[in-house]
């Protein structure tokens, strides 16, 4: 009977491990959604919410250490209600996954947690893809269960990218999804694993679902929601098309031609703000690659689409605005530029480091043929 009685304290007096997945909010850093470790200790007043998720905008660098992709996230640990009010207040739903884990594994979890929590070991260097806070939640759990999720994971793909992935969650907000999809390099559409899937917490609390133990048990013992989710639902997935890409290519290349032909000056004052706008583009993107460390930015073959070089044609689209005639070096950078573009649908074709920008292609390699094309080495008068 006191060997029962033994068993049975220990038992109670293990704590509880719970996974928190919080939908996403509609401010631009909470698309991604998130999501914390929570342990439920009897030995405590009240759960306590382990959450990798904080940044200190007021630390000296922060915007710097932003840009140039050196940011540092921390861990910090809460009473559980004093997390979820914020997401009550905004009416984001939140659900809990309670983790069928052995004694000893829970306790090495919270103690674990609790140690990485102090002040000189919370904090780490985040990156969005491979080290953010669920990345962090997953390797907690991964640790606790020795290896168990890395193995059932690492495997297994369902085709998602970093990239898609990314476009997708920013898709409610236009110039969020576009600021990914420009400024992602190749690195960024490898096929991940579902393992790598769990960058995207609510992937994680999905493959958490499907996991079971060695033994055969379900790893989710119980799944709770917590708080109803008042916003818009998170995007789902869908297939995005090239073709009408490629017709608004083509209408853009015919009325570039057109008023190349009759309105000369205004074909100037249009081609003025398509070259700005890619020399804009284009000079971030090399920055990005030359001058950061978001190396998921690096080698971005759009950088041959928003050609930086098209610089060189502003002051030429300042002559035609004026009625004057243009240098001898607009044809040819045309001519380049639209070459340079080829060269885009060319890599895009090859299966090394393939980028997913065919509808990129497919709108401004027309537009980059036609400024060529419709241009003339002189200024056309419109027509009477």
């Amino acid at each position: 009977m006191l060997l029962l009685l033994a068993c049975a304290f220990s038992v109670q007096a293990a704590p509880r491990i719970g996974v928190v997945t919080m939908q996403p909010g509609e401010i631009f850093f909470e698309r991604f959604g998130h999501n914390a470790i929570v342990v439920d200790d009897p030995a405590l007043p009240a759960p306590v919410s382990y959450n990798f998720g904080y940044f200190d905008l007021t630390e000296p660098g922060f915007v710097g250490n932003f840009v140039r992709g050196d940011m540092e996230y921390m861990l910090v640990a809460l009473p559980l209600a004093e997390d979820l009010a914020y997401y009550r207040d905004v009416g984001r739903g939140v659900s809990i996954q309670w983790l069928d884990l052995d004694a000893g594994e829970a306790t090495a979890l919270a103690a674990r947690l609790a140690q990485n929590a102090l002040p000189e070991n919370a904090r780490y260097r985040y990156d969005y893809f491979t080290d953010n806070c669920s990345t962090r939640v997953r390797d907690a759990l991964d640790g606790a269960l020795d290896g168990l999720l890395q193995r059932h994971l690492q495997g297994r793909s369902r085709g998602n990218t970093y990239r898609g992935d990314a476009v997708r969650l920013a898709s409610p907000a236009t110039w969020m999804w576009l600021g990914f999809d420009i400024g992602l390099g190749p690195l960024a559409d490898r096929p991940n694993a579902l393992w790598e899937d769990a960058f995207v917490p609510m992937r994680l609390a999905d493959a958490l679902r499907g996991l079971r133990r060695d033994d055969g048990r379900p790893l989710v013992a119980e799944e709770t929601q917590l708080l109803p989710h008042r916003l818009a639902p998170e995007p789902a997935d869908a297939p995005r098309n090239w073709w009408p890409w490629a017709l608004a290519g083509l209408a853009g290349a015919i009325g570039i031609h057109a008023l190349a032909r009759r309105r000369p000056r205004a074909a100037a004052a249009t081609g003025l703000v398509f070259w700005s706008l890619c020399t804009v583009l284009g000079l971030v993107m090399a920055f990005i690659w030359l001058g950061t460390s978001h190396r998921f930015g690096w080698h971005n073959q759009n950088l041959l689409l928003f050609n930086p070089l098209c610089v060189l044609l502003l002051p030429d689209a300042w002559r035609l605005l004026r009625g004057r005639a243009p240098s001898r070096l607009l044809r040819p950078l045309l001519a380049v530029i639209a070459a340079l573009a080829v060269i885009a649908l060319f890599l895009h074709w090859l299966p090394v480091q393939p980028q997913r920008n065919v509808h990129w292609i497919a709108l401004l390699l027309p537009l980059h043929a036609a400024w060529w094309w419709a241009l003339p080495a002189r200024p056309v008068p419109p027509a009477v």
